[in-house]
This record gives C-alpha cells, structure tokens and sequence, in this order.
C-alpha cells in the first residue's frame, strides 16, 4: 500500500493513498506526537462498490446511506463521553451549513447505548443540527473499521467509500479532499 499525505496529493496521484494521521518523531528520549492538519484525513480508498448502512434516526425513522446518493456524505462516529468528538462538532456542523442544499451533508452516528432523548438534549446544548443517528456500540461498519472516536467516512456521490479518518476532522480538511478528489476524476 502506497502512503502519502492528503495534502501532497495532487490531481495526478491516486487518490486511495494511505495516509498517516499522526507523524511520530524521535527526538532523545522524548516521543513526540506531531498532528499534521492538512494530512490528518486518511486518503485509504475503502471500497470499489458502493456502501449502503440501514440508519435509524433519533425519532425512531429508519433510513439509509443509500438515501443521500448524488451527494458526498461525510458519516462520524461519535459518543458524548469522547471530548475530540465534541470538539469536531462546530466544524462538522459549519461544513454541513455550508453544503447540504448543494453537494454534501453530515450524517452523525452515535455510538452509545443511551436514550435518544439524552442524545437529543447533548446536540441542542452544542447547536448541533444536522442528522443525528443512533447505532450503538461498534467496530465494524459496510464503510470500514471504526477502531475509536471520533471515526469519519467520506462516501462519494456513487455510494463509495472514499476516505476514513480515525480522530478529529475540520471543515477544511473535508473540503480539501473533495476537491482533490473532484479534481483527479475531472483529470480521468
């Protein structure tokens, strides 16, 4: 498997590339972690076919991934013991604003056992508005392995995983790799 950054990507390198969240230096007998914002998407193509997840939403409604096709879906693994999850929200939330009337949309899947009430209550003291799912506990989903949180898939507009990133996601770092990835298809 061939590793390099998101951010060293171009329009054309391979867009399922491997990319290390965290750089680990050796400096004396100190390890230092060093989190690299633009790299910290993994660019790990996930599947050649399209994904599908059944969805059961805070209400009861059930739905799918399916459902959203036609627009990249960004789906995060979250619980609201886990402080990074917290703080991605806001980002999460201010992409979301930005593009679900146009070509993408958040979809947040909690991971607890806990009543959707609770949950309920948890995202309105955070303004957290976009869709919000429960799932309970898991490692494994149709998108890939969730090995902690916050876990984040990014599904293509065909219903493909395209990318995961275990650990938290900005804005900025969703929207780069869309282009990216837009780019080098635009290129084929």
């Amino acid at each position: 498997m061939h590793a390099q950054t998101c951010s060293q990507l171009t329009a054309d390198e391979p867009i399922g590339a491997l990319s290390i969240q965290l750089e680990t230096v050796i400096r004396g007998n100190k390890l230092m972690k060093h989190m690299f914002l633009m790299s910290a998407l993994l660019c790990w193509s996930l599947a050649s076919a399209a994904v599908d997840l059944p969805l059961k939403d805070l209400d009861g409604k059930e739905s799918n991934l399916s459902d959203y096709r036609g627009k990249w879906v960004v789906v995060n693994y979250w619980a609201t013991w886990c402080p990074p999850c917290i703080e991605e929200m806001p980002e999460l939330q201010a992409f979301h604003d930005e593009h679900a009337d146009s070509k993408a949309v958040v979809l947040g899947i909690n991971t607890e056992v806990m009543d959707s009430e609770l949950i309920q209550a948890f995202l309105d003291d955070y303004f957290i508005t976009y869709p919000n799912f429960t799932n309970g506990p898991v490692s494994h989903t149709p998108m890939g392995m969730v090995p902690g949180l916050p876990t984040t898939f990014l599904v293509s507009p065909e219903g493909k995983a395209e990318a995961r990133q275990v650990g938290p996601v900005t804005r900025e770092m969703i929207e780069n790799f869309i282009d990216k990835w837009e780019a080098s298809k635009d290129n084929q």
